[in-house]
């Protein structure tokens, strides 16, 4: 994997990935920024999000469950000497569909945290992350 970041000005920059997807990344503005943009750190939550979705949503489809819709909220603290890391990160899935049962979920879930997300498990090493869910019928 590769990535690409180019300055922009101020604190903008356009982080272009390997695949050739581009996202915008700035500051606040008394850090020098335009808040024009995704901050990095954000960045970081938005992929341990979408990996640990993405894994979510593949296990139950292999299991053949109608799924019609997964939000997951991530939320995170972060400490307050510098550099501000994260602390804690928290998961929240909501997944909705038919007939679906919570253990099926639940197990996902579980998977997804210990065995299928990369940047869950990498995390982990160094931040408390941990994981909730709730199902919802449609």
């Amino acid at each position: 994997m590769e990535a690409t970041v180019k300055w922009v000005d101020g604190r903008m920059f356009l982080g272009e990935s390997g695949s050739g997807h581009t996202v915008v990344m700035d500051g606040p503005p008394d850090h020098g920024g335009r808040n024009m943009g995704i901050r990095p750190m954000e960045m970081l939550l938005l992929g341990i999000g979408g990996c640990s979705s993405f894994d979510v949503m593949d296990i139950l489809e292999k299991g053949r469950h109608q799924i019609t819709d997964c939000k997951t909220e991530v939320t995170a603290e972060r400490v307050d000497t510098v550099p501000s890391v994260f602390s804690k990160i928290h998961l929240h899935f909501m997944v909705s569909g038919k007939t679906l049962k919570p253990a099926v979920v639940e197990r996902a879930v579980k998977l997804s945290a210990e065995k299928y997300c990369s940047a869950s498990i990498m995390l982990s090493q160094s931040v408390e992350i941990t994981h909730s869910f709730e199902v919802i019928e449609d």
